[in-house]
């Protein structure tokens, strides 16, 4: 799967406005597929209403302010880190190696970065000289985060969707690769895919048998 971010800009005539970039990500937790971060800096002079966390939002919430986000921002960027890397990085590494590359897909450098959660990627070897701080929750504070959630979930949904053609069975495009029961008893009876995450349970080789859950002892 390609990794290289996708990104876009608009151009506002006459405006100086300060480019902050909220950053998110989607994928974390999930034990397939890739994890995927977005960074967007938001037009002040076209704002969106309806920006929330994502994970409050209905999917069809969610792919109405992603058509808004992309068509009304003044630029954004989208990168991922794919199953390979989650598992030979960890998961935390990878998350934040999602987040550098959706910020070098912006097409314009941003004067501060917002990152969601407790933790920034590090920048000091990227063309990218302004200051970043992270915020605790702030996908549900913050407007440019809000909207960074917005276009990662929907991305990774997306590529999610694709994949589930790719590997039937699996039902990828309904869980997204979290750990439904459809999903676990999924495993108990077919082998991993190549997007199944070798560092996550069950996957992982530890010898202990996959429980489904109500079945713990």
């Amino acid at each position: 799967m390609a990794r290289e971010g996708v990104s876009a800009l608009r151009v506002v005539h006459g405006a100086a406005l300060a480019r902050v970039a909220g950053v998110d990500e989607a994928g974390r937790g999930p034990l397939a597929g890739p994890v995927v971060a977005a960074a967007v800096i938001l037009n002040p002079q076209r704002r969106i209403r309806g920006l929330a966390d994502s994970k409050v939002l209905s999917p069809a919430e969610r792919a109405r302010l992603a058509v808004l986000i992309r068509s009304r921002a003044l630029a954004f960027g989208v990168g991922w880190a794919d199953r390979e890397e989650i598992d030979s990085l960890n998961i935390l590494e990878a998350t934040l190696l999602a987040m550098r590359r959706a910020l070098l897909a912006l097409p314009v450098p941003p004067t501060r970065v917002l990152v969601d959660g407790n933790r920034c990627p590090c920048i000091v070897d990227l063309p990218l000289a302004c200051p970043l701080k992270a915020i605790v929750a702030g996908d549900a504070t913050v407007a440019a985060i809000s909207a960074a959630s917005i276009l990662a979930k929907t991305c990774r949904d997306a590529m999610m969707a694709s994949l589930d053609a790719c590997y039937p069975g699996f039902e990828l495009s309904v869980h997204k690769g979290y750990a439904t029961p459809a999903h676990l008893e999924a495993l108990q009876y077919r082998e991993p895919s190549p997007q199944h995450r070798r560092s996550f349970r069950p996957m992982k080789a530890d010898g202990e048998p996959l429980t489904l859950p109500g079945q713990e002892t």
